[in-house]
């Protein structure tokens, strides 16, 4: 049986939208969004947009340097939760987007140094951002991350740090609860100021962590490696050269049911009999360009490649597999090859009004062969589970998109300016069946989808320190190669009846520079069409569909205040209502109800005692409000409210460093779920957090002055 879906549009011939946007006449030097993969510096009080730029120092003061969780608690709309679960990556969504992933991420755009974490259907990780090496983080949310393309409900960008003289050597370590153990090293420094021809900086950073992990059948252990090296080639261009590796093995503890978890939350029933794991082998390399052509125009071109490895055993009975014949299997073997090139001119100039154009081509492609076995070999009429037998599924995947991009600047009075800009996303799906039985016919079929991605913007400057802004832009999610490949009804073939989601985004804003702070505050609404849900979740099978029409709305609010020179104090707050506006429930009417997976309140606040050297203390809280777990609402992880304290010393002696500390989460030793998998099969949706838990760190650090 062939299988053909698509889903097909022309690119008009006219390419001439009018788009519009800031320019800031009194600070040329401060750059504003500029929608590129290409890192660049992003100025929160500036943009016209919900941004929120997290600094590295910040990442590491006084944390394990394990999972983005950690220390990203501070970014209003953005819910990322630990799932406890290595095999699965952790749960994050922003404003809603990606709430609905069962594993790995989804509906989010991230970056580390330009080369993308997601994959061009929207698939993405966070198992190869190097914490140690972090420069900076920047959150983006809200109408202008759909101008990064497909599945960019948000955007996250990761900077690593650039090398500088003097060089420096670190070596860290952390030990904490449950057997977690992280060591490192990093080195980084720069020969020359970076200014001139044959000028080199470098930073290279590698890291290893193990644990037994808080669950049953939890353990995990990760190799980690991070390098990047830039070369000065002449007064007007560099290049950069990044590489990154990861290498994992954990294993996959399983939701619960309520009242497993209530019984004991730190068992792993499935994973136990399963034998339930992941193996992951990633790298990648990328290679950029800069150079200033003239006094008004920039030019800049990143291109990289990576291959990915992966192996996973599920926790899916033999009978599932056995009585239909089309069913994939309960391994999954899969071998991916993903490349890309962006290229961006920058022109700063004068109509009227000072005015700035960026422009670019965008080109991504993904290859992989995904292959499926059974899980389990028959010993004397018995399944022996965990054992890789008879295969299933084998096919060759292939996704790619072209984009370009076009974005404006126009700086219309000295407080007034307004910001656009534009993107023609197109993205390819082609996937070939090398599997074709009797008993399984040839699956084989193909996607397009294509969409115009425009956003715009207005601001205004009250005062040089208090912007207010309005935005709105259109953007578009396709379904991942994954949510593609399987049906509701357990059949073999694709899921032609998935469509892409498409929505329309409006804020409005304030953002106001106080002493060394910044107080942001954005309201929002998002309706979206074709919302892809998940449908069923049998047996470590998800399949989804399209929902109709969501609508997401709320409020973000966020303060980042230093004071009296050492004491740090940052709080957020989000409400958000993501609501079905139409009926997604197969045997009752849910439209009304809530979405699956997001809060409708977050809070968080941080207060700390942190002096360049000597004693530091300080102590954080989140909550979190309840989180429906299924479409129907019958079912909900309950709020939560846990704190956290920390305290250290740091000591520089000379040429060396030091930073020593001890810290200890949920202090009040608090029962909740960490995360839940939305629809779940047999109501296991429960992914538990540990209790109390402890732990210590030590870097040591010497600088070649």
């Amino acid at each position: 049986m062939k299988i053909i879906s698509a889903r097909r549009a022309s690119l008009p011939l006219l390419f001439v939208p009018v788009v519009f946007g800031p320019l800031s006449a009194m600070a040329a030097e401060e750059q504003t969004l500029i929608v590129s993969a290409t890192p660049q510096a992003v100025s929160e009080l500036d943009t016209p947009a919900a941004v929120s730029v997290v600094r590295g120092e910040d990442l590491r003061h006084a944390a394990p340097r394990i999972n983005l969780s950690e220390s990203l608690g501070s970014v209003p709309g953005l819910q990322i939760q630990n799932r406890q679960n290595y095999a699965q990556d952790l749960q994050l969504s922003v404003r809603g987007f990606g709430a609905r992933s069962t594993f790995g991420v989804r509906g989010i755009r991230m970056y580390v140094d330009g080369i993308p974490a997601t994959m061009p259907d929207g698939q993405g990780q966070t198992s190869n951002i190097d914490l140690s090496s972090v420069e900076s983080i920047d959150v983006l949310r809200g109408p202008f991350s759909a101008l990064y393309g497909n599945a960019s409900g948000g955007v996250i960008n990761i900077n690593t740090q650039t090398g500088q003289q003097p060089p420096v050597v670190e070596a860290s370590s952390y030990y904490g609860s449950y057997g977690t153990w992280r060591y490192g090293m990093k080195a980084t420094g720069a020969v020359g100021d970076g200014t001139q021809a044959g000028d080199v900086d470098y930073a290279v950073s590698t890291t290893r962590f193990t644990t037994h992990g808080y669950r049953d059948h939890s353990g995990a252990r990760k190799n980690l490696a991070n390098a990047k090296l830039g070369v000065r080639i002449d007064d007007a261009s560099k290049l950069t050269l990044i590489f990154n590796s990861v290498d994992m093995k954990a294993n996959d503890p399983g939701g619960l049911s309520y009242q497993e978890w209530q019984n004991n939350p730190r068992q792993s029933p499935r994973g136990d009999q399963y034998n339930t794991r992941k193996t992951i082998k990633q790298t990648q390399a990328g290679i950029r360009y800069d150079r200033q052509l003239s006094a008004q125009d920039d030019l800049s071109v990143m291109m990289y490649a990576g291959e990915r490895e992966m192996t996973q055993y599920q926790s899916i009975p033999d009978t599932a597999q056995t009585v239909n014949r089309a069913h994939s299997g309960g391994v999954i073997d899969m071998q991916r090859h993903y490349q890309g090139i962006d290229t961006r001119w920058t022109h700063r100039g004068e109509l009227l009004v000072p005015v700035t154009f960026t422009t670019g081509l965008n080109y991504e492609n993904m290859s992989e062969n995904r292959r499926g076995y059974e899980n389990f070999v028959m010993n004397n009429g018995a399944p022996d589970y965990g054992v890789k037998g008879d295969k299933r599924r084998d096919e060759r995947n292939l996704m790619w998109n072209l984009d370009p991009y076009l974005q404006t600047q126009w700086q219309l009075t000295q407080k007034l300016s307004v910001e656009a800009g534009v993107r023609y996303s197109s993205v390819w799906f082609d996937s070939n069946d090398r599997y074709i039985t009797p008993q399984n016919g040839d699956d084989s079929g193909d996607a397009s989808y294509h969409k115009w991605l425009p956003a715009g913007a207005v601001k205004y400057a009250v005062t040089d320190a208090w912007n207010l802004y309005a935005a709105a832009g259109r953007g578009f999610e396709t379904p991942t190669i994954n949510e593609l490949s399987y049906r509701p009804d357990g059949k073999g073939g694709l899921n032609i009846n998935l469509q892409p989601s498409t929505n329309n985004t409006y804020e409005v804003g304030s953002k106001t520079r106080i002493g060394n702070g910044i107080l942001t505050a954005a309201l929002f609404r998002t309706d979206t069409d074709n919302e892809i849900v998940v449908d069923t979740n049998n047996d470590g099978r998800t399949s989804y569909k399209n929902a109709g029409k969501t609508r997401r709305q709320g409020v973000e609010i966020a303060l980042d205040q230093q004071f009296a020179e050492n004491w740090k104090l940052k709080m957020a707050w989000t409400y958000l209502d993501a609501t079905y506006r139409t009926n997604v429930c197969n045997n009752a009417d849910c439209s009304g109800n809530r979405m699956p997976g997001i809060a409708r309140n977050m809070g968080y606040a941080s207060l700390g005692w942190e002096p360049e050297e000597g004693w530091y203390a300080g102590a954080d809280a989140r909550y979190m409000s309840d989180v429906m777990a299924n479409d129907a609402n019958t079912a909900k992880a309950p709020s939560y409210t846990v704190v956290g304290l920390n305290t250290g010393y740091k000591l520089n002696y000379g040429k060396w460093g030091m930073d020593i500390f001890g810290r200890v989460d949920n202090l009040f030793d608090k029962t909740y779920s960490g995360s839940e998998i939305v629809n779940a099969s047999r109501d296991r949706y429960y992914e538990p957090a540990p209790g109390r838990n402890y732990g210590v760190g030590l870097s040591v650090s010497y600088r070649f002055e």
